[in-house]
């Protein structure tokens, strides 16, 4: 063999060498596994519950015709300040206002017939009074001449008067019965007539009355000609033109629309928060709000109210007229009110608000990513498990755990750990960890896959970012 075989074959024989002692390396590290570790600490959390939604007024009208018509005058635009009370626009009016006059009218004619039947009645029942006391006179003035005629009928018998003093005081006598008749017809005629002439001023009174009515009647149409603001506020919505005709809304059908009146003094955030999280919410929880159209300011806020109704997110309709089940996602709304709402705020600007469901300060807290889930079968050595498990060995061992991978002597061993408040990247720990220990925190595949215990390469040069969580 000459030279240069023997330094062939050495080169191969080193190559062999460095082949086996590289395979021998790498089958003993094929079982580890390189993560990210963390020390657990104390630090203080806060819990955000974030949800959009729209910038709206907490009090707003809508102004809607009241009568039909063709809008004459509109005294404001859109962006301006009125107060209560003020005319904000005009229907046309002339055809209203001439019925009104017609009305106008008629009323005075009912007045001035119902006076000249009301008089009428007056004299009516003044003559009765007269005509009564007539009769009261003629019926006196009987009871006399009868009185007289019973004395000189007595005298007549005795022989004491002549035939003629006789026949005189009995013409008397029935002379004044035929006035005391007469005077009781009389009256009878007037009462008829009294009678007559009450039905009359009842009946004047009844048109005045309804003439009224009716004059009332026109005039409330004739103000639902003119749109006056019911609040004081701010003209946030104007969709109509001068000249353009309104109608007023009938049933199952809404009226046109004149403008709309916000009430600015109290302006909220209605948010739509996820049922994951609407749980947490509390009224009077702080919260910090954003605008779109105002970035880089944080405004910020209280719950004043909490929706009751679920709301399916595909079509903003309230769970509960649903005629059919559904598992799609549902939000809940959520009232925030505003504390100093800027000036240049508008209703329908897009927000974002943030509310703060609980702050604990010095608890001991851990990278969310941190956190993982393993049955109890997971936990049990494969040599430790029955070759074909049983259907009861099965459910006793398939509660999950949340806990997370404590590092010891470069193995990672699964603990069980009871959690409290999510904060934005970190979760509060109360039971299982104690601070200074270490803790795997990525990456997510390991952690996900990862058994218990595990061998471990520790790698904190290479962090992987951790991942976003949003309450």
């Amino acid at each position: 063999m000459n030279k240069n075989w023997k330094i062939i074959l050495g080169i191969l024989a080193v190559l062999l060498i460095a082949a086996g002692v590289l395979a021998s390396v790498r089958y003993s590290q094929s079982g580890i596994i390189t993560v990210q570790t963390a020390k657990v600490s104390r630090e203080d959390l806060v819990s955000q519950v974030t949800a959009s939604g729209e910038i709206k007024p907490r009090n707003y009208v809508n102004i809607s015709a009241e009568y039909q018509g063709q809008l004459t005058s509109i005294l404001v635009k859109e962006g301006d300040r009125v107060h209560k009370g003020q005319l904000l626009a005009r229907i046309d009016e002339e055809q209203s206002r001439d019925d009104m006059v017609a009305q106008q009218a008629a009323l005075s004619s009912a007045e001035a017939d119902s006076s000249a039947a009301e008089a009428g009645y007056k004299a009516g029942d003044d003559n009765i009074t007269a005509l009564q006391a007539t009769l009261d006179r003629n019926k006196a003035d009987l009871d006399r001449y009868q009185a007289d005629f019973k004395r000189g009928e007595a005298l007549f018998k005795d022989g004491l008067i002549p035939r003629s003093d006789y026949e005189q005081r009995q013409a008397a006598f029935e002379g004044q019965k035929a006035a005391v008749a007469e005077a009781q017809s009389r009256l009878v005629q007037a009462r008829a007539q009294l009678a007559q002439l009450r039905a009359q001023m009842l009946g004047a009174e009844r048109k005045v009355a309804q003439t009224k009515a009716n004059l009332d009647r026109y005039n409330d149409i004739l103000k639902k000609h003119n749109a006056v603001a019911p609040i004081d506020g701010l003209v946030t919505y104007l969709p109509v033109r001068v000249g353009e005709t309104v109608v007023p809304g009938v049933q199952n059908s809404s009226g046109s629309t004149i403008m709309t009146i916000a009430d600015m003094s109290i302006v909220t955030a209605e948010v739509k928060v996820d049922e994951t999280d609407i749980v947490n919410v509390k009224l009077d929880q702080p919260a910090e709000i954003t605008i779109d159209a105002i970035p880089n300011r944080i405004f910020t806020g209280h719950v004043i109210e909490i929706g009751n109704t679920a709301i399916l997110r595909s079509t903003g309709l309230a769970a509960s007229t649903s005629e059919t089940s559904s598992q799609e996602a549902k939000d809940f709304k959520v009232v925030v009110a505003m504390d100093n709402p800027p000036d240049e705020i508008r209703p329908g600007l897009s927000c974002t608000a943030k509310v703060t469901t609980a702050t604990k300060k010095d608890v001991i807290g851990i990278p969310l990513q941190a956190l993982t889930t393993r049955t109890k079968a997971d936990l049990i050595p494969d040599k430790q498990k029955p070759v074909n498990p049983d259907a009861a060995w099965v459910k006793a061992n398939s509660e999950e755990l949340t806990g997370v991978f404590v590092v010891k002597d470069r193995k990672a061993v699964f603990r069980k750990v009871q959690t409290g408040i999510n904060g934005a990247t970190d979760v509060e720990v109360t039971s299982g960890l104690e601070p200074g220990e270490e803790i795997v925190t990525g990456p997510y595949q390991a952690i996900r896959t990862m058994k218990d215990p595990s061998t471990i390469k520790v790698d904190n040069k290479k962090k992987t970012p951790a991942a976003t969580t949003t309450s």
